[in-house]
């Protein structure tokens, strides 16, 4: 008997520590000690939920990664007070004009930060692209066990908002635009 039971503990403990994403949800399942994972072919990507929150620049206004439907959306999760988020800033809004006519658009995810640092950081740099303010990397959430602590990063999400491409690093505009490029050229989805 207490074999048995010992048994069904195990099988409970195992079917309470594993979860199975909703199907053609995203979970971030590592990156094999890899700074950056590329997702392909398309079809077996994970659809990201919306990522939302408040503008940074203006307060009460919601900013989402679904107010852009059928466009390619880059993530950039930073810090005003991260040096190498200070580092690729330029490299970000290089990718960003360049790219913004073939549909694709930019926003950034503030966290661990104060508002008027954070503000200061965008009107310094000239900053193109809106950014949420997270302080508390709520946001984030919507990444099923992404790296919270994973700052700079960025997420690259193909037109259908599926995780295509994930930079747990700074970038420069040389890795970044060849990937956003080949995103960018892919199909859009059938509406």
């Amino acid at each position: 008997m207490r074999a048995v039971l010992l048994a069904l503990a195990g099988l409970l403990l195992v079917a309470g520590c594993s979860s199975a994403p909703s199907e053609g949800t995203f979970e971030f399942g590592g990156t094999g000690g890899r700074t950056t994972v590329v997702y392909d072919p398309p079809e077996a990507r994970g659809t990201l939920p919306a990522v939302t929150g408040e503008s940074l620049l203006e307060p009460g206004r919601p900013l989402s990664s679904q107010d852009v439907p059928g466009q390619v959306v880059v993530l950039n999760v930073w810090g005003s007070w991260c040096g190498p988020c200070r580092a690729e800033a330029d490299a970000l809004d290089q990718v960003a004009v360049a790219s913004a006519p073939r549909g694709v658009r930019f926003l950034g995810i503030d966290v661990r930060d104060q508002r008027e640092a954070a503000a200061d950081f965008v009107r310094d740099r000239g900053v193109v692209y809106p950014s949420i303010y997270d302080p508390p990397g709520r946001s984030l959430l919507a990444l099923r066990g992404y790296p919270r602590n994973a700052v700079p990063s960025t997420i690259v999400l193909d037109r259908s908002h599926r995780v295509a491409a994930v930079f747990l690093t700074a970038v420069l505009a040389s890795d970044l635009q060849p990937v956003v490029d080949r995103i960018a050229a892919e199909p859009a989805p059938a509406s």
